[in-house]
């Protein structure tokens, strides 16, 4: 009569979780230690331990279904942040509580928004000028050299 070995409770939780040491699991855990060795570290615990940790946050009432919808939470809120609310690419300002600063802070930022736009406006202008005043000394510099060309020629 032949006898099974005993089954790993912990493996048969988690198919597909590597329980023993496969040529993967070495070769990973031994360019792990050759990058930076803390990632040889944790490869030899998910080695020994990993199956374990898992089939227990599993069982401890949705522990890590908890801990991955925390990360998403913290994610979202990050991402709400710092996305941008206004059409100059600035993200809105919070408000304070205190109207008077958030009034204040709100005519600031308008006023800025308002010399932005003059400076843009400013410095297109003055680059047309430079184009036209480019172009017209090209044309210039043209006659002069068309006509001592003719003058050598004739």
């Amino acid at each position: 009569m032949t006898s099974n070995p005993p089954i790993d409770d912990a493996a048969a939780v988690i198919p597909g979780v590597p329980h023993r040491w496969t040529a993967l699991t070495i070769a990973l855990t031994a360019i792990g230690f050759i990058l930076f060795w803390p990632l040889g570290l944790a490869m030899i615990v998910y080695v020994i331990w990993g199956e374990k940790i898992a089939a227990t946050l599993r069982g401890s009432g949705g522990a890590l279904d908890r801990a991955r919808q925390a990360a998403d939470d913290i994610g979202r809120n990050f991402r709400d942040e710092f996305r941008p609310r206004r059409a100059s690419g600035c993200g809105a300002p919070r408000r304070t509580g205190n109207a008077a600063f958030d009034a204040w802070r709100d005519g600031e930022l308008r006023r800025l928004d308002e010399e932005r736009r003059k400076v843009d406006e400013t410095t297109a202008a003055f680059e047309s000028h430079l184009r036209a005043e480019r172009g017209a000394h090209d044309e210039t510099r043209q006659r002069e050299e068309f006509e001592r060309f003719m003058a050598s020629r004739g």
